[in-house]
């Protein structure tokens, strides 16, 4: 009865270990979106500042896009910004903005400072469509089809990488089929 005592403690720490190690295997960036091949939220956002169109779901509908949530305090959005302005010059796909969580009129100055790549902004300064998007953080990006169906999520910055490795090729196939 003794070495129970010893043992029990030990075999929890195992079962713990064992845990946590799976745990830790696991890609954090991979969060599964339940939104994936379900239409886009409905909503209806304003412009932000100095802007005279907002957003709405009904935006998206009939061709190809991204939906990409940003934010002027975002570090990461700094990263990506770069190539969604050369996505946009070259005409790839529309990409939509959500300006989420941010001070009126900030966006819109980090937007004159960086550049703008959206073909229409809406303003979440609540953050209520970002959480009917799902979003955990900024910058987020889904890729929507011309049904105004979300078809993949993309967690963090959008890299040259990502772009030719996953979101060129998907988009592309969409457009054909």
């Amino acid at each position: 009865m003794k070495r129970l005592g010893y043992i029990a403690p030990l075999a929890v720490f195992l079962v713990l270990s064992l845990y946590f190690g799976i745990g830790l295997t696991r890609d954090p960036k991979i969060i599964p979106s339940v939104l994936i091949d379900r239409p886009v939220p409905e909503f209806d956002l304003p412009p932000i500042a100095e802007y005279a169109e907002g957003l709405a779901n009904t935006d998206l509908d009939g061709e190809v896009s991204l939906v990409n949530i940003f934010g002027s305090w975002c570090v990461a959005c700094l990263v990506e910004h770069p190539l969604l302005m050369q996505l946009a010059a070259d005409g790839e796909v529309p990409i939509y903005g959500i300006d989420w969580r941010d001070k009126p009129g900030a966006g819109t100055a980090w937007l004159r400072k960086h550049g703008d790549p959206y073909a229409r902004i809406g303003d979440d300064f609540d953050g209520r469509t970002a959480i009917d998007f799902g979003v955990t953080g900024a910058p987020e990006t889904f890729v929507v089809d011309a049904t105004g169906r979300i078809r993949y999520k993309q967690i963090g910055p959008i890299t040259p990488e990502v772009w030719e490795d996953t979101l060129a090729p998907l988009i592309e196939s969409l457009k054909d089929g």
